[in-house]
């Protein structure tokens, strides 16, 4: 795929390089605290971002490194770890939790007498999939840690939230409030031809803005068409592992029916006083499986 091939007009979020570049960057800071703002819908208002270090050691040089995709923290000094995943893994919540002890631990003050007051820890994971499939229309999660009798929370200051974006399907016509917009554009953005009607405030013009691929220069458009190849890449073998699955999900259904349907035919010729040795030779089952029928 060629550079000038790339026919959409605005970045996939999916991919690395469009999800670091909108909301991860200094000059784009913007857009991430509006996102968040609009999140939190005025449980916290963050007026300032800096962003941090993305990789982080653990306390000892044979611990395992952690890679954030965004990480900074607030003009309150609390932590905000900004995570995309485009696929499932199969221990993804671990994963944040493992993530989540890095800001907690890096709190930590050496040299001097500590109380252990922490500053409250946010990790936000916006997911290209589902995870909660018994709840097809609840899709913000926000996990705090509470006590399972009361149902209150214990502990305030450690806070995750997973948004799984394909559950998100309003129309541009339903879209109410600030969080919803973002959502929306967030999931329709490489398929926008231009900034909805819906989206005119001031912050999606700069979020459209620099989106638009034709405003990169020639390394930002490398990069992006790399990240993009591996996304389509993944997205193809994910494709064909789920549609293989289901072939053989089918396969074996079918398998199952049949056998079920045998020892059936089976138990009906016992029950009608056959001989095994007829219906051994009918339904091909073995003398051994016709006696505990």
């Amino acid at each position: 795929m060629a550079i000038d091939d790339l026919s959409e007009r605005y970045v996939n979020f999916y991919t690395d390089f469009a999800f670091k570049k909108l909301f991860g960057t200094e000059v784009n800071k913007d857009l991430l605290i509006s996102f968040l703002n609009s999140m939190f819908n005025g449980r916290e208002l963050i007026t300032d971002l800096t962003y941090l270090n993305t990789e982080h050691m653990g306390t000892s040089e044979f611990d395992r490194k952690a890679v954030f995709d965004v990480y900074c923290e607030n003009e309150k000094g609390e932590k905000f770890l900004v995570e995309m995943q485009r696929g499932e893994q199969q221990f993804f919540k671990d994963r944040s939790i493992f993530y989540s002890t890095f800001p907690i631990r890096e709190q930590a003050q050496r040299g001097t007498e500590w109380n252990y007051r922490l500053k409250a820890v946010y990790t936000i994971g916006i997911l290209n999939f589902c995870f909660d499939r018994n709840n097809p229309e609840y899709f913000h999660h926000e996990v705090k840690l509470t006590d399972t009798k009361t149902g209150e929370v214990f502990y305030d200051k450690l806070c995750y939230v997973y948004l799984e974006m394909p559950k998100f399907t309003k129309t541009e016509d339903e879209l109410e409030t600030l969080f919803d917009k973002w959502l929306y554009a967030i999931r329709h953005l490489p398929t926008l031809l231009k900034r909805p009607e819906a989206l005119q405030e001031k912050v999606f013009q700069r979020f459209f803005e620099a989106a638009e691929i034709a405003k990169f220069n020639k390394q930002e458009r490398l990069e992006y068409e790399d990240t993009l190849k591996a996304y389509r890449d993944w997205y193809s073998v994910m494709e064909t592992a789920e549609k293989k699955g289901e072939a053989k999900g089918r396969a074996e259904g079918r398998a199952e029916g049949e056998a079920q349907k045998t020892v059936e035919i089976a138990r009906n010729l016992k029950a009608c006083g056959v001989d095994v040795a007829t219906i051994a030779q009918t339904t091909g089952l073995s003398k051994e499986e016709i006696s505990t029928l």
